[in-house]
């Protein structure tokens, strides 16, 4: 009984222990933005600031082309998903269920660009940029955004979609509906799950990217990673409009996992088949 136990206490102790090593930094952050500029700097640290102060929300939200910043986040961040999804859906229903030459080798080179670092394009996403008068732009950003998050896309559906039982698909067909069809009214509502799981993945990552927009964007070009960085003064960073600026910053990406997590239950195909 002691040993049985002992098994199960060890365990627990664990996760809460790597719990509280993931989640106290969010909570610091999250402290530290309601924290006066004296607290902050205190030697004595203070975990919970009793005398909150909002001075470092309203410091973050009145610099230079904050809502600007934000569309541009946006655009950039809802845009480079939907096009993922859009192509991702197309391409991933095409290597798992047709047969065509090429096939294996285009999955080679779906994991491939998955694999490799972004940074490589770069300099040629600059160029491609300069050269067609795209620079402090969206559009490269978008483009560029899309194709970071398509081979992730791409390889998540195409599982989700080989999980769908094709039985499904040809009694659609059987019953009269296109392949078209049978994929629009059969298949595509069973993925909602995978759908889901890569908007989030694509939208934490275009959300946070920061070098690019660095390398081609500046004054209202500018994303929301950059207006992170403009917390400084002559006497160095502004630590507390930094945390309350990252605070906000993580709002939309906590929502939108709380959405979707709350709206993905239930098995891919639960149901689907009647006997």
């Amino acid at each position: 009984m002691r040993r049985s136990l002992f098994g199960r206490t060890w365990p627990n102790v664990i996760a809460v222990v790597l719990f509280v090593f993931f989640v106290f930094p969010v909570y610091w952050m999250f402290a530290t933005s309601f924290k006066h500029d004296q607290d902050i700097i205190s030697k004595t640290p203070v975990f919970v600031p009793l005398d909150g102060t909002f001075d470092h929300f309203v410091t973050a939200v009145d610099a230079p082309n904050f809502w600007t910043y934000v569309t541009n986040s946006v655009t950039v961040t809802v845009g480079a998903v939907l096009l993922s999804l859009v192509i991702a859906t197309l391409a991933s229903f095409a290597i798992a269920r047709m047969k065509f030459r090429g096939r294996k080798g285009f999955v080679l080179v779906v994991m491939m660009a998955q694999m490799a670092p972004w940074e490589v394009m770069t300099i040629a996403v600059y160029m491609i940029s300069r050269d067609n008068e795209l620079l402090n732009s969206l559009v490269p950003l978008t483009l560029f955004y899309m194709m970071m998050i398509l081979p992730f896309t791409i390889w998540t559906l195409r599982s989700f979609i080989a999980a769908v039982p094709k039985e499904l698909e040809e009694s659609a067909m059987v019953d009269g509906c296109t392949r078209t069809q049978a994929f629009v009214k059969v298949i595509f509502p069973l993925l909602a799950p995978g759908l889901m799981s890569t908007s989030l993945f694509g939208f934490i990552t275009a959300w946070n990217e920061f070098p690019l927009v660095l390398i081609l964007n500046k004054d209202e070009g500018k994303t929301l990673p950059l207006w992170l960085s403009s917390f400084k003064t002559a006497f160095g960073n502004d630590w507390g409009a930094t945390m309350a600026a990252s605070t906000m910053f993580a709002i939309p990406v906590l929502i939108l996992f709380i959405f979707l997590q709350r709206k993905a239950v239930g098995g891919l195909t639960d149901g689907a088949v009647k006997g």
